[in-house]
């Protein structure tokens, strides 16, 4: 069983965490248009990518963006630092529920 957090013990973990970013990773392999291109070659087709994208929800609304390979690395780390962040959130709600049940209304953390 985890030890229970202290509020001022989540908020300070959930500074620390640095930029997020929600969503998902994809990897695309595409074929272009172009007539003769290896991309359509019926024995050995060699597809154009990978392309990498995010996918994400913020306010009900679904949107994408591209990542440039160089980037992947940081931007793997925000979709962990959200993830991470999703969890802390509970703990901040459990830590408040916690206080509110041992001190009352009257403490503010």
């Amino acid at each position: 069983m985890q030890k229970k957090k202290s509020v001022d013990q989540v908020k300070q973990e959930i500074v620390k965490l640095g930029p997020v970013l929600p969503g998902s990773i994809g990897e695309q392999w595409n074929v272009c248009g172009t007539p003769g291109c290896k991309c359509k070659d019926v024995v050995n087709a060699k597809k154009h990518g990978p392309y990498y994208q995010l996918s994400f929800s913020v306010g009900g609304r679904s949107s994408s963006m591209f990542i440039k390979k160089e980037d992947l690395p940081e931007v793997r780390k925000r979709v962990r630092n959200y993830q991470e962040l999703k969890k802390l959130i509970t703990a901040l709600i459990q830590a408040n529920v916690d206080l509110v049940r041992k001190s009352g209304f009257g403490r503010r953390p």
